[in-house]
């Protein structure tokens, strides 16, 4: 079995987005070189995401706003005591999930028909990561 490693780096301008990085994803399992087998994309930060839907603009905005009602930026989390103010961005994490896996099949990604591959940033304008690791032969 293969493995190959690529990062991808973010600085978001707003504290929440959403960036479609399935072409980053893409080029990641040609550069492995990899036929059959799967990658992992993940978050490295608790206050970021990585999910697979749609990439039409009014369900990646359903998604913010379903988000931000289960849990609202500003309000008075636990986890502020210790002086930050994202205790929404981790729970937010949470809810997306910090990874998925998506299967290759004859060199590319196996996605249906509509499904793209997205970061979700929960709390943002500062340096942060995914990790890309594509497995097989």
């Amino acid at each position: 079995m293969k493995s190959h490693t690529k990062y991808l780096w973010f600085n978001t301008k707003k504290r929440r987005e959403y960036i479609n990085i399935t072409g980053e994803v893409e080029e990641a399992v040609r550069e492995s070189g990899i036929r059959e087998g799967m990658v992992l994309v993940s978050a490295m930060h608790i206050t970021a995401g990585v999910y697979v839907n749609d990439a039409e603009p009014g369900i990646i905005q359903d998604i913010d706003e379903m988000l931000e009602q289960i849990a609202p930026y500003g309000k008075p989390y636990r986890h502020h005591q210790t002086g930050e103010d994202n205790g929404d961005a981790h729970l937010k994490s949470i809810l997306v999930h910090h990874q998925v896996i998506v299967p290759v099949t004859n060199g590319k990604l196996d996605l249906g028909p509509w499904q793209q591959v997205y970061y979700a940033e929960f709390d943002g304008q500062r340096r942060k990561r995914v990790i890309i690791k594509v497995m097989g032969d």
